[in-house]
């Protein structure tokens, strides 16, 4: 099977996360676009800081490949203004996807309407300006019946609100890969966790993001319906390379 346009190849640490400079950041997201570009990986998913540049990039190489970027990253806490502020300038930027990582902690405390708003107008946001929008639900501090609840009403709002033939530009995501979990449970994507959100998500796409650390792991999740891979190990992957590290 060929995976490479699964992949959504990203590098999202900021230079503090790193430890290492604005500079080598930069060149590390640039390393990042040169191997999507040869690869045909589908896209790079960076930080908003370097949408604009890596937009003119790719299109000064000719690439088709998309430029993603995360949104309220990566705690989801951010108000609703925030991220709509924050995506708008993504799109000014040139962005062609918005993976908006939404208020788990609010859903947790039971405050679904603020939580529906936000999905609701982040939607809009994002189709009214012909993008792709993913909803990163951070399954690892989920419990199973939240994330089977949580990605229930993503689909629900999505069908309440928003026209059929948008809803495959919809996706709900797995996870931010940034999640600190204990006694070495995994903080992104897993078999299990995929396969609840698979089964509630109607026609919705999934993407899982993080935890995917072989090429036969990938190749499973696409057999299993995901419809988009995130990893910062695109190159291991495709080169049938086991990942010991990273997102």
């Amino acid at each position: 099977m060929n995976i490479t346009a699964f992949l959504d190849s990203t590098y999202l640490k900021t230079p503090a996360q790193a430890g290492i400079s604005e500079e080598e950041t930069l060149k590390k997201v640039y390393e990042l676009t040169d191997e999507a570009i040869e690869n045909n990986f589908f896209e790079v998913m960076i930080r908003p800081d370097y949408v604009k540049e890596i937009k003119n990039y790719l299109t000064l190489k000719k690439s088709g490949v998309k430029v993603g970027t995360v949104i309220g990253f990566h705690e989801g806490t951010a108000s609703t203004a925030e991220k709509l502020a924050e995506a708008e300038k993504a799109i000014v930027d040139g962005v062609d996807e918005l993976d908006y990582v939404i208020n788990y902690e609010a859903y947790k405390a039971g405050k679904s309407d603020l939580v529906k708003d936000e999905f609701v107008a982040g939607t809009k946001l994002a189709l009214e300006n012909a993008k792709v929008v993913k909803w990163i639900i951070e399954i690892a501090a989920l419990t199973d019946e939240q994330i089977v609840s949580i990605t229930k009403d993503i689909r629900q709002w999505a069908e309440e609100n928003f026209d059929e033939d948008q809803l495959p530009n919809i996706f709900v995501k797995s996870s931010t890969g940034f999640y600190p979990t204990e006694n070495g449970k995994p903080n992104g994507a897993t078999f299990e966790g995929i396969e609840l959100m698979i089964q509630n998500a109607g026609k919705l796409p999934v993407k899982a993001a993080g935890g995917v650390k072989s090429p036969e792991d990938a190749q499973k999740m696409i057999e299993m319906g995901v419809k988009r891979i995130g990893t910062s190990s695109a190159l291991s992957l495709i080169s049938n390379k086991e990942i010991t590290g990273g997102y």
